[in-house]
């Protein structure tokens, strides 16, 4: 539903309100779900009417859209249950449990069953929880101030519990103004005209006597407004301008609109404006010959250019010829040899972030160099054609101390923040980030992986909502907007504030900064959909204009600065995609194609000044500028998200576009996979991947030649500067470093980092007062503030770091030591161990996604835990056979796969309690499980070396294979083979006790193998980290390994001297090994003495080693590598 036919029901509700027709209004805000009552919904729970409750509520919400819904639903089905217990009506209350309760049993067990017992009582108030209940009148007014707090705090409910102000029978305003617009078109209008009807157009009859101008007046719709003739144009307060001459293109923007609700309702004559009229009102504005608006196209284009403001100062409109803008039909922009080929489609490889992409820059020098900011608060800049990770800065602030009180206070809270724009400056020496919580970091790039704290910016109170560059006065800026609804603009050198824009009513939401000639001027959107533009001065805003369907929308210019388009979605989830007559300060025309309920707001991007994408309905859509249907799409090989983040390179033959698992996929052209296999055939070499003019930083002040559009938001900015890599060329730029450089390239030859002693890394020993037992078990909670243990002796342990200065955002850390936690009670948890010797068991365990629930096992029935009581909720399955691995399903986690001792593999639903299927495939015990969402598969490894794939849809099997066994090495009779998926989920991490390697599922090609070496022993555990870039490796020897998880080469050994107190027995070696959540560097090992370990990297290093070099200048190799030079030295 457009926003004007949401309008159109507002202003339906305010008519049947004041003529009294209750019972409908309130219908209609229930089925329109536009406007939630909250007068009426107290009355109704006051007067206790359930059923009229639960229905009112049901257009706006229903039971399981989230937490607050929930609770909602819960205490008023839970007080009308106590209502029919207060007044002896069993049979009533029975029927409330078992039709209204029930639902909630499976998302509280424990809870069900304690309202079930309070039917046992003669008086409910025996419950202790329940002893201060009063009578049913009390009760209902303590609920009722409990829902308005969930109905205020559920996001569903947000923007539909303030009614729009508006003028007393504005309907019937607007239908006055209709008619007296429909009688000033008539031929021959009658002095006292009569209106019998609303159905059809008025026309006055033939004339009796002369012609009347005068409005129309209806007794039947009440007192009409007088109607005038069309404003003068000096009624409406144009913008007086400065002394500067302003750009032709705001000209047509300036005025501000006239106070007027619509121009084109008013009446008077048409076509007062004589032949000096400026040219933007030469044209007189026709109304349509039907007088009934139609809603759902009334954000049109005709509409939005007659609904434009009128008044206009004539030195405005007198600017000198030399800098109006050519017309876009005379432009050929020398694009006519440019097809739907060019655009970049084809899907070359994927980039694994860890966490879902928020805004992506490509560098406007380097083609292969893109810049990402993630919702964690990480900065990535990896190097495309080498699928290299180069840099990664986290969210930190560095230097509290000079922050304000507020943020201070804020991050105490919460140390945590998103990046909402990354953007790289026109030369490419800067990138700045924009956080959600008040800061704005600038780094300075000096080439390859150098990156460098420049600047440290407070820069708004809340989210800093976008950023760009600017160049006013030829000096490079920062022009940053945020949720305080100001723009500010910031000196790029200095960081000294030297504007600060005011005058938007709600959070300022993007900002495109830009000039004409010599003009410098920011357009500014912000989330009520109002456009403003400003001039580098104190003068105020220029412009004061609504954004197509009043949605979030950003702008930005083509490469050559010439046509100005822009892209938004409304909280309607209505997207709009256009381009702007500049001249008029009007839509020129409306791109069709877009979504009629975006899942976010829609992204965009341009290219060669002919093309447009936008990211909408999980795929990517192309528009020829010159044509508003849509000229393509592509679902990137699916994985999208409904509205993905996307970002063209400078020449457009790359396109980077973000997936919802977290990762970024790289499109490209014809032209963009030969400039890849260009960079693949050459290492990557950071040192290397930059010209000289970047690896020394030029200076900032300077205006760079001939640069344009430079902070327009698009990465398709021309520059002066030649690019490092071309297209066109058989070779590559020379970018190899001086001859003077290459004795100490020589010098630094690579070489694997040894960590021998404890001061060569940072580690921590987790305290213990529980009887130790070895661990075999041991895992990060998903928020990583907590690691859990499984001890052989089938008790739990769970340690908890606290949130303090040293550690602000509570998070797991070598720094500071965490707490042994148990609940009051002090009751441990500890699996059930039936007759078995649990030393024997093999025990798994699996953690629920929201960290509120452990399921477990140790040779006995599988228990499912509490984890804030530690309570046992239930317990299933008794042996035998004995369950050996757990994994919850990713899309419900009330379905389970369990890998039995038997070799079978069983599919559980816990709600239910029953065993949906059975796989058989393995011959011996189950001893690892991992689901693909992506693939839709489960895959299994067994203690016979096997691997299976088994599709979730039907549960079939797929394909199976067996572990490649390195020559003369024979595995144990039940060696564990562990499975873990990729960020990408597609490629495999498969673990044995003798190699590593790399399996691409479903079809389980083999494409990588590591072998060790018999003299370290056996391999124990190994895990991806969390950004999936490297691979823990735990042997039997006591040492860790690092590899990087592309290659599978070593960068780093830990011997146990650097983290086993001192003397070490031989025999203490870690059993298992974790990664954190989110901190890509960070580790947990559980060893056979029972002791846990957490190890980090020295603070100064920051990462485990460096890479080796890839051999021969290659990029990596997907062939099987068994043993060769990828073993580590030892």
């Amino acid at each position: 539903m457009s926003s004007l036919s949401r309008e159109l029901v507002f202003l339906i509700l305010q008519f049947l309100d004041e003529e009294k027709f209750r019972e409908t209004v309130h219908k209609l805000e229930q089925e329109s779900g536009f406007f939630f009552n909250m007068r009426h919904f107290e009355d109704l729970v006051t007067n206790g009417e359930w059923d009229e409750v639960e229905k009112y509520l049901s257009g706006f919400t229903k039971v399981d859209d989230n937490r607050y819904s929930m609770k909602i639903f819960f205490e008023i089905r839970k007080q009308k249950y106590l209502e029919a217990l207060d007044k002896r009506d069993r049979a009533k209350a029975v029927e409330i449990l078992l039709k209204d309760l029930k639902v909630f049993s499976a998302f509280n067990e424990d809870l069900f069953k304690e309202i079930t017992q309070l039917l046992t009582l003669e008086n409910f108030r025996e419950n202790e929880q329940l002893s201060k209940y009063g009578d049913s009148k009390s009760a209902r007014s303590i609920m009722l101030a409990e829902l308005k707090k969930l109905i205020e705090a559920n996001p569903l409910f947000r923007e539909k519990l303030q009614f729009p102000t508006l003028k007393n029978s504005r309907l019937r305003t607007l239908i006055n103004q209709s008619l007296n617009w429909q009688h000033q078109l008539c031929k021959n209008p009658r002095l006292n005209p009569d209106i019998k009807t609303l159905f059809v157009d008025h026309i006055c009859g033939q004339p009796n006597g002369a012609r009347a101008p005068s409005p129309v007046t209806n007794p039947l719709l009440g007192a009409a407004p007088k109607a005038g003739a069309f404003p003068p144009l000096a009624a409406h307060a144009p913008f007086q301008p400065t002394a500067a001459a302003l750009p032709t293109p705001l000209a047509g923007w300036m005025a501000n609109p006239t106070p007027v609700p619509h121009p084109s309702a008013s009446a008077g004559p048409l076509g007062l404006a004589p032949q000096s009229t400026p040219g933007s009102l030469k044209h007189p504005r026709t109304p349509p010959t039907n007088s009934v608006m139609d809603y759902q196209t009334a954000d049109s284009e005709h509409v939005l250019k007659r609904s434009r403001p009128f008044g206009i100062s004539d030195e405005v409109n007198n600017l000198p010829v030399n800098i109006l803008p050519v017309t876009y039909s005379a432009q050929s922009h020398g694009q006519s040899s440019y097809s739907s080929d060019d655009l970049p489609k084809n899907v070359i490889m994927t980039l694994n972030q860890g966490s879902p992409v928020k805004s992506m820059d490509f560098h406007p020098l380097q083609q292969i160099l893109l810049l990402v900011g993630t919702n964690m608060g990480d900065v990535m800049v990896w190097e495309v054609g080498s699928r290299t990770r180069i840099a990664l800065k986290n969210f930190k602030v560095w230097d509290l101390g000079t922050c304000s009180t507020a943020l201070q206070v804020s991050l105490a809270n919460d140390y945590t923040a998103s990046v909402n724009r990354v953007m790289w400056s026109p030369d490419g020496t800067l990138f700045g980030v924009a956080y959600s919580r008040h800061m704005v970091h600038l780094y300075a790039y000096n080439g390859g992986d150098d990156i460098r704290n420049h600047l440290e910016i407070e820069a708004h109170v809340g989210s800093v909502n976008d950023l760009a560059f600017s160049y006013p006065n030829k000096q490079l800026c920062v022009v940053t907007c945020g949720e305080d609804r100001a723009i500010k603009v910031w000196d790029a050198v200095t960081g000294t504030k030297q504007h600060t824009f005011e005058g938007h009513d709600a959070p300022v939401y993007s900002i495109c900064p830009h000039h004409k000639e010599n003009i410098q001027f920011i357009f500014s959107t912000a989330t009520d959909g109002k456009i403003k533009a400003w001039l580098y001065d104190n003068m105020g805003s220029r412009v004061d204009y609504d954004a197509p369907g009043h949605s979030s929308t950003m702008m930005a210019y083509s490469a050559d600065g010439t046509r100005l388009f822009s892209c938004g979605t409304n909280k309607e989830g209505e997207s709009y995609l256009v381009e702007w007559n500049e001249s008029e300060g009007a839509v020129k025309r409306t791109f069709h194609g877009l979504g009629k309920r975006s899942g976010g707001v829609v992204q965009f991007d341009t290219t060669k000044n002919r093309f447009l994408a936008a990211g909408d309905e999980f795929m990517v859509k192309f528009w020829d500028m010159d044509n508003v249907n849509m000229l393509s799409s592509t679902d990137a090989d699916g994985g999208l998200p409904a509205s993905p983040c996307i970002r063209f390179n400078k020449e457009g033959i790359l396109l980077a576009v973000s997936t919802s698992d977290n990762s970024i996929k790289i499109l490209a052209n014809a032209d963009g996979i030969r400039l890849l296999r260009k960079v693949e055939n050459r290492s990557f070499d950071p040192s290397r991947a930059s010209s000289g003019a970047i690896v020394k930083p030029p200076t900032l002040a300077a205006f760079p030649p001939g640069a344009a559009s430079v902070g327009a938001s698009l990465a398709d900015r021309p520059t002066a500067v030649p690019t490092i890599v071309g297209v066109n060329n058989d070779s590559l730029a020379d970018v190899k470093p001086r001859v003077a450089d290459e004795s100490s390239d020589k010098s630094r030859i690579w070489k694997l980092t040894e960590i021998n002693e404890a001061t060569q890394c940072r580690s921590l020993k987790l305290p213990d007062s529980v009887p130790a037992s070895k661990v075999p078990r041991l895992i990060y909670t998903n928020t990583g503030l907590a690691i859990l243990a499984l001890a052989s002796n089938a008790v739990h342990k769970l340690w908890k770091w606290q949130k303090n200065e040293r550690n602000m955002n509570g998070k797991a850390t070598t720094s500071i030591t965490p707490q042994l936690w148990q609940p009051p009670s002090g009751i441990l948890m500890t699996n059930d161990i039936s007759d078995t010797n649990p030393e024997d068991a093999v025990p798994c365990f699996a953690l629920s996604k929201n960290d509120s629930y452990v399921m477990s096992a140790s040779g006995g029935k599988i228990s499912l835990f509490n984890m804030m009581t530690f309570k046992t909720m239930t317990t299933f399955m008794p042996p035998p056979p004995a369950a050996t691995f757990l994994a919850f399903h990713p899309q419900d986690n009330n379905v389970i796969a369990i890998g039995m001792e038997d070799s079978t593999i069983q599919i559980y639903n816990v709600r239910v309690d029953e065993v949906r299927t059975k796989l058989k495939g393995h011959q011996k015990r189950i001893t690892g499980l991992a689901f693909s969402n992506v693939l839709n598969v489960l895959v299994s490894s067994g203690a016979d070396s096997q691997l299976c794939v088994w599709s979730t849809d039907g549960w079939e099997k797929q394909t199976s294979k067996v572990l490649q066994m390195p020559t003369g090495r024979g595995a144990a009779p039940l060696a564990d083979t562990r499975v873990q998926f990729h960020l990408d989920q597609i490629h495999l991490l498969v673990v044995h006790e003798t190699q590593i390697a790399i399996y691409e599922a479903p079809k389980l090609e083999c494409l990588k193998q590591w072998v060790t070496r018999e003299a370290s022993g056996p391999i124990t555990h190994a895990t991806y980290s969390c950004d999936g870039q490297l691979i823990y490796v735990s042997f039997e020897d006591g040492s860790v390994g690092v590899l990087t998880a592309s290659t599978l080469r070593f960068r780093c050994r830990i011997n146990p001297a650097a983290y086993i107190p001192s003397n070490p027995s031989s025999r203490v070696h870690p059993l298992v090994i974790a990664a954190h959540p989110s901190e890509a560097n960070q580790f947990a090992l559980g060893l056979n003495d029972g002791s846990v370990y957490v190890l980090e990297p020295l603070e100064s290093e920051g990462k485990w080693g460096t890479s080796p070099p890839l051999e021969n200048g290659a990029g990596p190799s997907n062939a099987s590598g068994p043993t060769g030079s990828d073993q580590p030295q030892r």
